[in-house]
């Protein structure tokens, strides 16, 4: 109860801050401006407007949910905030859960608005460009098969939001907000260059120390691009719910524990006087 009561607390700041309008308004824009874009793929625009949305709806969430990690906890903790909130009957584990949790709906929201907008846009982009191919009207059941292929795609940049949404709580205990930012990025471009550095270095004579590096960094980052589906989604592939949706929510959840344990024992000591 008393971390809900936070929750709620953080979901608030985080959707009145301006970046919450910022990313919204920057994300919207693209998102109904790229419907008109020409691709000039041969009748295949459908495919990047897909890519691109996923990519700019995952992006925007992303750099929301780690500047809110990284400021309401990093700066409650540095501007003394936090030591006022724990001393009421509050533990520090409650404080972590209850931040996560808020920062969570927060992202929850834009991620709702983005995803609902991008559903909008992609029902109106396969008419219009039906009708400027083939002069012809797109029938109602296939827009629907459109707009629900992208769903799952959607759902897994919600899981990879919220696993760097751990990790980002976790830096943001011991690191102040710039660091903890770099750091983040740092790992979500590594997290979805690992497996094909493993790849590269297994199948060439490469240095030793770049072999063992790119193995260490795949073992321990999150495999992010296990939940890219933008380039399979792009191509029609159907990803099943059951088939790969859920298994990649449970690799979420594991990896956040383990991200939010470890935030536990990073804070349990941090000295807030």
């Amino acid at each position: 109860m008393k971390s809900f009561t936070i929750a709620l607390a953080t979901a608030k700041e985080t959707i009145r801050q301006p970046a919450f309008f910022v990313m919204a308004v920057f994300a919207g824009a693209l998102l109904i401006g790229t419907i008109f874009v020409p691709y000039f793929t041969f009748g295949e625009d459908i495919k990047m407007y897909k890519d691109t949305g996923l990519t700019t709806i995952s992006f925007a969430c992303m750099l929301l949910s780690l500047l809110t990690a990284s400021s309401t906890v990093a700066e409650e903790i540095e501007g003394r905030t936090a030591i006022t909130l724990l001393s009421k009957p509050i533990n520090r584990r409650q404080f972590i859960i209850g931040k996560f949790l808020g920062i969570e709906l927060g992202v929850l929201v834009l991620y709702l608005l983005l995803g609902a907008l991008f559903a909008g846009g992609l029902w109106y982009k396969y008419g219009y460009d039906l009708r400027e191919s083939a002069g012809g009207l797109a029938e109602s059941s296939k827009r629907l098969a459109q707009v629900m292929q992208i769903l799952p795609g959607l759902a897994l940049g919600f899981f990879e939001v919220t696993v760097l949404t751990s990790i980002s709580i976790a830096i943001s205990t011991r690191l102040p907000m710039l660091v903890n930012l770099v750091v983040c990025i740092m790992i979500f471009f590594l997290g979805h260059l690992s497996p094909v550095l493993v790849d590269v270095t297994s199948q060439s004579e490469v240095n030793e120390l770049v072999s063992f590096m790119a193995r260490l960094f795949a073992w321990v980052l999150p495999s992010l691009e296990f939940f890219n589906a933008g380039p399979s989604i792009s191509t029609g592939a159907v990803i099943p719910w059951f088939g790969y949706v859920l298994p990649a929510l449970g690799y979420c959840m594991l990896y956040s524990g383990a991200a939010l344990s470890l935030a536990f024992l990073l804070f349990e000591d941090r000295d807030l006087a």
